[in-house]
């Protein structure tokens, strides 16, 4: 009888409502991951020098702060009732800002400092190593453009703007190795690395790492997004630096981005503005090509980034309508430095987790857990969104970005892509080449005997086993699809304007 009592409360429990019931299961096998993760993590840091554990702590600290977060997480992260309209005064158009005068240009840019995300590998084009050093123009990388850019606007303006990189394992080690040639140059250059976290398990939701060996297995590793800029440009100390030699605001963009420069008119409204700005993203119009970029919206009374991984299914479509949300994130971002600092000393950053669900090579499935830099709009004072033209934002993701930034659609002038004003209208043409044949760079590069004429280009798709002789120009919607097994080889001077061409055609007419 006496063993019977403690089968008892259990069966008393079972006449309450369900929910708490379950609730409390949740809150338990919550509080019990935390605690076997934890388990992991020290088991992990035990696995390093003395010397070399108060740094992999603080960054398995901010893992365990992160992980604790997502476990928190209940649903989506926006009620999408509670999205409100942009008040009228929440986006600003570029063209009512003021430009400065050259005798102020030279003592705001003593107040900027100039930050690239350089975290990402070449490989989704074929490439190895850093993609900040594939060749995009005139054999110039992006990492070269950039330099080019800072170092005109410090040779112009008598300036001393920093160039700094935020890296992360995958790519330190190259980018030192490159930015020495940059050493005569008017640009200083700082680096700092962006955290290495675990990536989990998706049943056991414990880390796959055994050491902190990160190279003896690096697929069990990742880094966590740009949103963990904040966080490490702190903890590199770089932050206080900065504050303390007077600089006031940060540019941030990515590094892939070439039409992400110095904005003066932007600096001097966010120096010399009326209302006092901590934090500014440039938004731009969205187009049919654009359907998944984040974008702008008033939640809370505060601006904020909604991303597509935020949206609940069945509001997808509204997201992507270019209707409701006209403007989408261009990541480039514009921070103050003291209120950074102030933010991660309130512990006030809480930025939406991104759950990034990826296999490993041997099959592996995994989590990891990503946050976007622009997210942190919400925990400042003053957020603005600015819509810039489109000129702005000029990424290279894709080979058939690769194939406008290198054609005659632009000049290239002190590191800056301008376009060609030939071109009738400002708006970049719509470019999809087939991935099986043009989406690693070298073989992209080979199926070019020269890039095309574009300048009066709309549309360009590609499809199949194509190739282009040197001098072809392309004009309005072109289309060719070469059948699988046959070859299309565009001839030497060939002008095709509102053509598509299917087959195995060979085309001769002009």
């Amino acid at each position: 009888m006496g063993d019977h009592n403690h089968l008892e409360p259990p069966k008393v429990r079972g006449h309450q409502r369900v929910p708490s019931g379950s609730r409390e299961f949740k809150e338990l096998t919550k509080r019990d991951a935390l605690i076997q993760l934890q388990h992991e993590l020290d088991k992990l840091l035990s696995t390093v020098q003395e010397c070399r554990q108060p740094p992999a702590k603080k960054e398995l600290d901010g893992f365990a702060k992160l992980f604790g977060r997502f476990l928190q997480e209940e649903g989506p992260s926006v009620d999408w009732e509670r999205i409100e309209r942009l008040p009228e005064n929440a986006v600003r158009d570029y063209s009512t800002l003021q430009k400065p005068s050259t005798d102020q240009v030279h003592t705001m840019l003593d107040k900027l400092v100039v930050v690239k995300l350089n975290g990402g590998l070449g490989t989704s084009m074929g490439c190895h190593g850093p993609k900040s050093v594939i060749p995009v123009r005139s054999d110039l990388t992006f990492l070269d453009l950039t330099v080019q850019q800072i170092e005109h606007l410090n040779k112009t303006y008598k300036a001393n703007v920093p160039l700094v990189l935020m890296n992360s394992f995958n790519t330190d080690e190259d980018t030192q190795k490159i930015i020495r040639k940059y050493k005569g140059l008017q640009v200083e250059i700082y680096t700092f690395n962006q955290s290495c976290f675990p990536r989990i398990n998706r049943e056991s939701l414990l880390p796959v790492a055994k050491n902190l060996d990160i190279e003896s297995d690096i697929e069990a590793w990742y880094p966590p997004g740009h949103g963990d800029f904040y966080d490490s440009f702190r903890n590199s100390g770089l932050l206080r630096k900065f504050i303390e030699a007077g600089r006031e605001y940060c540019f941030i963009s990515n590094i892939d981005n070439l039409g992400a420069t110095v904005d003066l008119s932007i600096l001097n409204l966010l120096l010399n503005g009326t209302q006092p700005t901590e934090f500014v993203m440039e938004v731009t119009d969205k187009t049919r090509a654009d359907v998944k970029g984040g974008t702008l919206i008033q939640y809370e009374n505060k601006l904020r980034l909604l991303e597509i991984a935020q949206v609940p299914k069945e509001h997808v479509d509204d997201f992507k309508s270019i209707k409701t949300f006209k403007f989408f994130n261009t990541n480039n971002l514009w921070a103050k430095l003291d209120a950074i600092e102030r933010v991660l000393d309130q512990n006030s950053l809480n930025l939406e987790i991104i759950v990034n669900n990826k296999s490993l090579s041997n099959g592996l499935n995994v989590v990891q857990l990503e946050t976007a830099v622009g997210a942190a709009m919400k925990s400042f004072d003053g957020g603005l969104g600015i819509n810039v033209p489109r000129s702005r934002f000029l990424p290279v993701k894709k080979t058939s970005d690769l194939l406008l930034v290198m054609s005659n659609l632009y000049s290239l002038q002190n590191g800056t892509l301008v376009m060609s004003p030939q071109r009738m209208f400002p708006t970049t043409p719509l470019v999809k080449l087939g991935d099986n044949h043009f989406s690693k760079v070298k073989e992209f590069l080979a199926r070019f005997a020269n890039i095309p004429d574009l300048i009066e280009l709309d549309h360009l798709t590609v499809s199949g086993d194509v190739t282009f002789g040197r001098g072809v120009s392309l004009k309005g919607t072109v289309i060719i699809i070469a059948n699988h097994g046959d070859r299309i080889d565009i001839p030497s001077g060939a002008m095709l304007e509102n053509k598509i061409v299917s087959g195995n055609m060979r085309i001769l007419d002009h």
